[in-house]
């Protein structure tokens, strides 16, 4: 029992780390004047969008309104993700079954 525990531990202690390290790592992508930048752990940190796209005063509200948008969206595609490997029982972790 005491071992399953442990393997347990181990196993939340790595998803962890690799959670950690991931938070440091980050990428950009620019489409059509739009750049984004996400975080390892699927936060999108930063919206910029080219000013010639749109007026000067719409641009920051455009750029929060565009990153809240996609970190909402991330968010409830993550938990409708736990919820159906959570329905399917198909997630076990090893040694705990």
């Amino acid at each position: 029992m005491f071992e399953k525990l442990k393997q347990y531990k181990d196993l939340r202690d790595k998803a962890k780390q690799l959670k950690d390290e991931l938070s440091q790592e980050s990428v950009v992508v620019e489409y059509n004047g739009v750049h984004v930048v996400m975080d390892g752990n699927q936060e999108v940190l930063r919206v910029e969008i080219d000013p010639p796209l749109l007026a000067p005063d719409q641009k920051e509200k455009l750029e929060l309104s565009c990153r809240e948008a996609f970190n909402q969206a991330l968010k409830k595609i993550q938990r409708l993700m736990a919820e159906k490997i959570r329905s399917s029982g198909s997630f076990n972790l090893p040694g705990l079954s």
